[in-house]
């Protein structure tokens, strides 16, 4: 059984390496009690988000942590992926700055992602 960190890490170089754009990670188990990370990455097409999305269901599900659901899958503008631990938010580049999550949960602190193990 994966770590939330090791969860954040396998989805946040997942998404690194399908070539995600400005991904963010923050630490929100001292703000909220729905996950211990927040994943935010955008793509830049209707069909990256897809892959992004793919990636990281691929190779969560591969370390034996699959989704437990996704949301948004046809909506284009954001797909969410919660891991229990960790939520996975993949969205437009307009439609992520509209929620504005980083700024919603500015109180949270952001992890590098040098800082994580590396899968």
């Amino acid at each position: 059984m994966l770590t939330p960190e090791q969860i954040a890490a396998i989805a946040a170089h997942a998404l690194e390496e399908k070539k995600a754009k400005d991904v963010k990670i923050l630490k929100t188990a001292e703000q909220t009690v729905l996950a211990d990370y927040f994943v935010i990455c955008n793509g830049t097409s209707s069909t990256h988000i897809k892959a992004l999305v793919d990636e990281v269901d691929k190779e969560l599900s591969e370390a034996g942590e699959p989704p437990i659901r996704r949301e948004g899958l046809r909506s284009d503008i954001w797909v969410l992926m919660d891991f229990g631990c960790v939520i996975v938010h993949v969205f437009t580049d307009e439609a992520r700055k509209f929620y504005n999550l980083e700024r919603l949960w500015s109180d949270s602190e952001e992890v590098a992602l040098s800082s994580l193990p590396r899968p």
